[in-house]
């Protein structure tokens, strides 16, 4: 498992510095004359550092190179749920942080120089590692906006097969919840739904979870007496 490499190693960490770099609470943000606008508008702290991200990498011309990056980066701690708990550890010392970012880069396939090594150095420098599990997501979100994607969340108690995902996804696209656009499957596990599913597009949700037919089930007993 990735979690056992990133558990030993040690190296260097440098600054993330694309343009000039200015401080805007406790993180990095960049001043060029060229004004970069991300195309949605994302919240929390991981929101705020994929928003740096895709600014920096849009500044350098290097969009889709970071995208892959990240991507490989995402599918790795899905893979790997011992990793999430490594890097949001409180005890990591500064040696461990530099050889988890080494690791990291590496299997992004980062250049030395290049912006996700810089950003990934700029997480650890700022003890934020254990927020790159989001910023994963949120920079997915930034990437199929720029697409003219919309996400199309798909929750279940257990993992949903490629053919089941792909049946929802033709049956959403033809309602108006997909508003004629491009859909972008995010499919998540939680079993405290019990059973069915939540879909979550523009905005929208629907319930079709056991959990939520029980707590309806409980309300209307609890009111009836």
């Amino acid at each position: 498992m990735m979690s056992a490499r990133f558990a030993r190693a040690g190296l260097r960490a440098t600054q993330f510095s694309v343009a000039r770099p200015a401080a805007v609470n406790g993180m990095r943000s960049y001043a060029t004359s060229q004004e970069v606008r991300a195309p949605v508008a994302l919240f929390g702290v991981d929101g705020t550092y994929a928003t740096a991200l895709y600014t920096a990498s849009s500044k350098s011309s290097a969009l889709d190179q970071t995208a892959r990056a990240i991507a490989t980066l995402g599918e790795a701690l899905k893979a790997d749920k011992k990793l999430v708990n490594i890097l949001g550890a409180p005890t990591l010392s500064n040696a461990d942080k530099k050889s988890i970012v080494e690791e990291l880069a590496k299997v992004a396939g980062a250049d030395k120089a290049g912006i996700v090594q810089n950003f990934l150095e700029t997480l650890a420098e700022n003890n934020r590692l254990g927020s790159l599990n989001g910023v994963c997501e949120k920079f997915g979100t930034l990437m199929g906006a720029h697409r003219g994607e919309i996400d199309l969340n798909i929750t279940s108690a257990q993992e949903l097969d490629a053919k089941t995902l792909n049946r929802l996804e033709k049956a959403v696209a033809k309602s108006e919840y997909s508003q004629g656009q491009k859909l972008k499957v995010v499919a998540k596990v939680n079993p405290e739904l019990v059973g069915g599913l939540v879909v979550e597009i523009g905005g929208r949700t629907v319930d079709l979870s056991v959990s939520s037919k029980i707590a309806k089930m409980n309300k209307a007993l609890t009111d009836a007496l």
